[in-house]
């Protein structure tokens, strides 16, 4: 048992295959862990099935977007809510078993030293199962060109499998955080990092998603790419929130 209430934030869109597995799972690894769903109003009825589930279950909750508004502002509206309700722990989490929940007690374990836990799929080498060739490098060498533009020093910006100590998400004005996927996640660990906040990675095995479809697009990408020079130019004048 873990010491402090813990939060694992899950963002959804059709995701109904998924979290009848995966809840009950994430749920196993911790009496204190509670789950949030982040729905941006899925036609497939993920919400209908998490707010059924809420209703059995206390330790399930849901927030209902009225639309499809993206990763990043789905975690800032998780993050707010955890602060809101008194968690301590904070995991971002995928809802497509790309995430392995078997890895959840590692993190819990590494987080009583640490301030953000990084799950890396590249800190042991290259720990990614079913991406295509073309993914793969995009995903590596993004994370390489991360590095040296903005000097952040871990091998695994873009990843999505993170925990947070509550402490670390108080010190950043989530108001401010505007970006989305690659970007959304560079931006949470660099200004984690600057903040003068202990990080550390751990290795996990990223499993591509076998149900679904995944929700990587060209602007995701670029967001990123700019995003980098974006952190780097607000660190040098001071201005990072």
């Amino acid at each position: 048992m873990n010491d402090g209430k813990i939060l694992v934030i899950i963002p959804t869109y059709n995701e109904v295959e998924n979290l009848p597995k995966l809840i009950p799972e994430v749920l196993s690894k911790d009496e204190n862990i509670n789950v949030l769903v982040v729905d941006d109003n899925s036609p497939d009825g993920t919400a209908d099935y998490v707010r059924e589930e809420s209703n059995k279950n206390n330790r399930v909750h849901l927030i209902e977007r009225e639309k499809k508004m993206g990763l990043g502002t789905a975690y800032i509206a998780g993050f707010k809510y955890a602060l809101q309700n008194g968690y301590e722990y904070v995991f971002e989490m995928d809802a497509d078993f790309s995430h392995d929940p078997d890895e959840i007690p590692n993190f819990l374990k590494t987080i009583k030293k640490y301030d953000l836990v990084l799950g890396s799929r590249y800190i042991s080498g290259v720990n990614v199962i079913n991406w295509p060739m073309r993914r793969l490098f995009l995903s590596y060498f993004a994370n390489i060109y991360t590095r040296v533009i903005t000097g952040l020093p871990v091998k695994d910006a873009t990843g999505g499998f993170k925990c947070f100590r509550r402490s670390v998400l108080e010190s950043i004005n989530l108001d401010g955080v505007k970006s989305n996927g690659y970007a959304f996640q560079i931006e949470m660990t660099f200004k984690t990092w600057k903040k003068g906040f202990k990080i550390i990675e751990i290795p996990i095995v990223f499993v591509d998603r076998t149900r679904g479809m995944s929700k990587m697009s060209r602007k995701i990408v670029r967001e990123a790419v700019f995003m980098v020079w974006k952190l780097r130019c607000l660190s040098i004048f001071r201005l990072l929130k």
